[in-house]
């Protein structure tokens, strides 16, 4: 241990202390949210550049100006506090002044993934119970698309927000710029009475089985997670410039960047996508010294032609999830990044951690009470000792991590009361308790001097689902979709490794109907490419002459996920989606190389 370590840690304690103030449990019939936390914000920096997007910046007072003319519109349209909202809009100005407006009159906003169309877009804007849908201008198509379903009869209003203005505002909605233009910009008084038990958003995640879930999220709840983005990770202020490009749909970039902007001043320059060729110099231009990232776009970055002068930026700190220790030196060292606030949590959970002590490969540590027990990843079970209890693992071992449910911790859920008590284990060490189950492994790992707090790792996801391009994959789902297709008898989806790539692909395994002798792979793969959002498209497709199922009729993963897309394991037909294709194509020695060297591009 050297003095330099022992000085740079010691040197973290004076964050550390603020932030537990900052954490102090408070009752949920506490008067705030973090629309009054915007409007504090204001009141400090009122000029300051807010937003920076796509050419064009906003003020402090001008974006809470924009939100209140918003909130005025939909309080005019009759929206009251407790109801929900579906909110369908990429990554813009309009975005954030829509989220700020609905929390001010404490309306939840659900925010839904901007690639969704059909069965799972009618899901996800009907399950939130929905009385209003506002969606941009660019995903008007996929609206027409589905809201004549009788599913979505509750949603009273149509709000169109203008984007290019490729586009108009159709008939059967109304156009929200038009709506709003009149409305008074001062602050509305609802924002003072909103709590902090009051839900601020509906986070869809995709649970073990069925269509997405919307994950409750309470503004105490955001107000922590950004209260832990930053005062504990980005260690942010006014004079900060935060670089996003993740969907805003999505916690990691909603919580610690928005978040985080709201609640310390400092500016946001948000990007509509992730682009890897222009992310240097726009950080150069814009003077952004935090990032907040995911692993896969850390990944791509680093597959850019390398500079000698990469290093010379302003980043200086950056957060997110899945930056796994293959990349870590090489991204820090590269970029010139001094501090790295790796996190891990979930949109629902009730456990999470944070790497405030600026340790290398490690998510960081955490207060909450938690467990990791010995799970089977082949049984695919949880390991119980002889009066039915979990056994925690040793030191250093990978376990099943588990939240303690208490009234400080409180899991809060999704809508679905049946979904919510699904992620609940009971009885776990004692008659009575009760946990979250994450459904994620984790191991404990030395990261030296910390104060005496041990020191987490993220090791993988378990059970029915997997996680790929930033998203959670329920393989059940996947497996409904795919059934649906004429030519399919059963289909069993699973993970798999792909070299230089975070998380795991999706891959099928499927038998055909009976009659049929070959899969069509030009009508299945625009079978597919409809039916499912980009990330939850299996990449490789396995071809079996039949199922193998336990005696209980559930189909068996094990055999099939170890043999992968291996082509010296595998003698049935084996097919492929390759990077920036549209169709299923045979999987050959040549191109099964360059995925093995992790040159494939995925």
């Amino acid at each position: 241990m050297s003095v330099a370590e022992v000085t740079a840690t010691l040197a973290q304690v004076p964050n550390l202390l603020k932030l537990t103030t900052e954490l102090k449990p408070r009752p949920m019939s506490t008067r705030d949210c973090f629309a009054a936390r915007l409007e504090s914000t204001v009141d400090k920096f009122p000029d300051r550049t807010a937003v920076i997007f796509e050419g064009k910046k906003l003020s402090w007072r001008e974006l809470n100006e924009m939100a209140n003319r918003y909130s005025g519109a939909f309080k005019g349209l009759g929206l009251k506090r407790g109801e929900a909202v579906s909110v369908f809009m990429e990554n813009r100005i309009e975005f954030l002044a829509t989220i700020v407006a609905l929390n001010k009159l404490g309306v939840a906003a659900a925010l839904i993934n901007t690639n969704l169309t059909g069965r799972p877009l009618t899901h996800c804007m009907s399950i939130t119970n929905s009385r209003m849908c506002i969606f941009g201008e660019e995903r008007l198509e996929a609206v027409d698309g589905v809201r004549s379903q009788s599913d979505l009869a509750a949603i009273g209003d149509y709000l169109f927000v203008p984007d290019t203005g490729r586009s108009t505002c159709p008939s059967w909605a109304r156009d929200l710029e038009e709506e709003s233009r009149d409305e008074d910009s001062g602050n509305p008084p609802d924002t003072g009475r909103n709590t902090l038990g009051l839900t601020s958003f509906y986070i869809f995640t995709s649970g073990t089985t069925g269509l997405p879930k919307a994950a409750v999220l309470s503004n105490r709840r955001y107000l922590l997670a950004t209260a832990l983005s930053y005062k504990g990770g980005l260690l942010c202020d006014e004079t900060d410039c935060i670089y996003l490009c993740l969907p805003l749909y999505h916690g990691t970039g909603l919580f610690l960047g928005v978040g985080a902007s709201f609640l310390s001043g400092a500016t946001m320059f948000v990007r509509r996508k992730f682009s890897a060729s222009n992310f240097l110099s726009e950080v150069r231009e814009h003077g952004a010294t935090c990032f907040i990232y995911i692993g896969e776009l850390c990944r791509y970055l680093l597959q850019t032609e390398k500079q000698p002068d990469d290093h010379r930026n302003p980043l200086a700190t950056i957060m997110g999830n899945g930056l796994r220790p293959d990349v870590w030196h090489e991204f820090k060292q590269r970029f010139g990044i001094k501090r790295i606030a790796e996190f891990y949590g979930s949109s629902e959970g009730n456990v999470g951690f944070v790497n405030l002590l600026n340790k290398d490969c490690t998510v960081g540590t955490t207060s909450l009470p938690l467990a990791l027990v010995k799970y089977d990843v082949d049984a695919d079970e949880i390991v119980l000792d002889r009066k039915g209890h979990c056994i925690r693992v040793e030191k250093g071992e990978p376990g099943l991590l588990l939240g303690k449910i208490t009234r400080a911790t409180v899991f809060e859920g999704y809508t679905n009361e049946e979904a919510t008590e699904s992620k609940i284990l009971r009885n776990v060490f004692k008659k009575g308790d009760a946990w979250f189950n994450t459904g994620d492994l984790m191991k404990t790992i030395d990261v030296g001097f910390a104060l005496g707090m041990p020191h987490y790792q993220f090791v993988d996801r378990v059970g029915d689902t997997f996680r790929w391009k930033s998203e959670n994959v329920s393989t059940n789902e996947v497996g409904e979709i795919i059934n649906g297709h004429p030519q399919v008898a059963l289909c069993n989806v699973y993970g798999v490794e792909v070299p230089s790539a975070d998380g795991r692909a999706g891959m099928a395994a499927l038998t055909l109907a009976e009659g049929e002798r070959e899969l069509d792979l030009e009508n299945f793969s625009r079978y597919v490419n409809r039916e499912l959002p980009p990330y939850a498209r299996p990449v490789f497709l396995r071809v079996l002459s039949e199922m193998d199922t336990t005696g209980t009729f559930k189909l068996v993963k094990g055999d099939l996920r170890k043999q992968g897309y291996d082509l010296d394991q595998v003698r049935d037909d084996l097919y492929v989606m390759k990077p920036g294709k549209d169709t299923y194509e045979p999987l050959d020695k040549g191109f099964a190389g360059q995925i093995r060297d992790g040159k494939a591009g995925f």
